[in-house]
This record gives C-alpha cells, structure tokens and sequence, in this order.
C-alpha cells in the first residue's frame, strides 16, 4: 500500500517532533496525550480498513519500505523521537524501528502491553507460532475457536478432524483457504458474558489465540476458563534490544526527559 498522511495539525515552533508506530489501543491513548506538548506522526501499517485513530495528529498510512526508508523519513521530517507502540506480534516492524533509529540517530522506545498470565483454573498449551498452533489442534478439541487475526489464518489450512470458527477485525482475503470454516468479524472490547455466548453457541471445545496482552479480548479468555475450555496460547516473539516500557504513563515521561 502506497504511504498517505492526511494532517490534522501543523508542526508549531521547536516544538518536539515525535514519531508514534501505532495500531494498538495504547497507541490511540498515547498519541492523544502526547499531541497535547509535541508534534505527533501516528503511522499505520494499513492492515486494518477501519483503524481506531487519535486526535489532532498527522495520519500516515502505509509502510515505510523498510528500515533504510523508515530513516530517510525520519531525517526529512526532523524526528526527534520514536514510540514503537505496535502489536506484540508486529515483529518485523519492531525490528524495522530499532534499525532505523540506529541508523538515523533517533531515540527509541519500544511500548508494549503486560502479557496475559495464567489464572486458577485455566488450561493453556502453549505453541511457539501459528504452525505449531495448528498442529495442536487435532489431538485438542473438535471445535475450535479461532483469534489469531486475519493475516495468519492460512496457517490452519492442514487441520483435519476439527472444525473452525475463526474471528477477526475484517474478513480474510480469500476465505476458500478455509472452506469449511465459519468466519465471523468483530473489535473489542468484548464482555466475557458476549464471549461464553459466543463460544457456547459454536460449541466450541479449544480456543486458539494469540498472547496479545491487554484488556481489549482478554474476555475469551475469561470465558474459556468459565467453560474450562483448553486454551492454545500462542506466545509472543522476542522483544527487540532497547528501551521497553509497558504502560502509556512512563512512554510520556520518557518523552517528556527527551524535551526537558
């Protein structure tokens, strides 16, 4: 997909000029705030057709191109600061940030939501990825629920002897990967009594999900441990090198020590 912003608020003196990697609820809620003392590029990835977005920021969407091309922007539009405040599963962009501000010299700061532990109660398999998550599958459940996203699906491709019910934020591509598969859409949040409904009427026995972290679907979760369904948790890749941080309160500090 080809870069656009659409500008919101022109840059305003020597004020700090922030780059923010977003996609994510955090994202929304830090370029909000942080929009209120600097300059804030929120950029997409444009993988989702109807993208939350905060306020009174420049809207860029697309890829930058690559790491290389990410610093070029940088360096042409004065960044002074990078929030790397992408979804846990985001690998290759979150290395594409490290390195293109190293390359270009520009602070970085990586933010990411608290992963989901396990509760009393709660069956988990974990799976390394996608593919060890469908090979799973058959010696699990019957009936699996599906929240993985909709870029990944195809992954579940080979399963035999479950059925599948898949849901994400916008319907796959080419849903005759999965044939036989149900596909239902829906964003959260979502409430835990929504989600034991859900995966009752689907009758569902194995829940497949990403460790995403956060509150947004933690629900299903919830849910699956009302049911005592086995949930196959699909741990998150390693963090890059750098500064982390997981909450939205000390992302703003950190930016607030850069201007000081």
């Amino acid at each position: 997909m080809t870069a656009a912003a659409i500008w919101w608020a022109e840059p305003m003196g020597d004020r700090q000029r922030v780059l923010i990697l977003g996609g994510t609820a955090e994202a929304v809620d830090l370029a909000n705030r942080a929009a209120e003392q600097s300059d804030v590029s929120y950029s997409l990835a444009g993988r989702t057709r109807d993208p939350a977005l905060p306020r009174n920021v420049s809207i860029r969407k697309g890829g930058f191109g690559g790491a290389d091309a990410m610093a070029d922007w940088m360096r042409e539009n004065g960044t002074d600061a990078v929030i790397d405040a992408t979804h846990p599963f985001a690998a290759q962009i979150a290395r594409n940030a490290l390195t293109a501000c190293t390359t270009a010299g520009v602070p970085r700061l990586k933010l990411r939501r608290v992963a989901w532990q396990t509760q009393p109660d709660d069956t988990w398999l974990s799976a390394a990825d996608v593919t060890e998550a469908a090979s799973l599958l058959s010696s699990t459940g019957r009936r699996a629920f599906l929240s993985v996203g909709r870029q990944e699906i195809s992954a579940f491709a080979p399963v035999e002897n479950t059925a599948l019910v898949a849901r994400s934020i916008d319907p796959p591509d080419d849903t005759n990967t999965l044939p036989a598969a149900t596909f239902i859409t829906g964003r959260g949040p979502f409430s835990v009594s929504d989600e034991i409904a859900l995966l009752r009427h689907h009758d569902i026995d194995v829940l497949v999900s990403k460790n995403a972290g956060g509150d947004a679907t933690y629900a299903k979760i919830a849910a699956a441990r009302e049911l005592g369904i086995t949930v196959i948790m699909i741990e998150r890749p390693p963090v890059p090198p750098g500064e982390i941080t997981e909450s939205v309160e000390t992302a703003l500090a950190w930016l607030n020590a850069l201007s000081a």
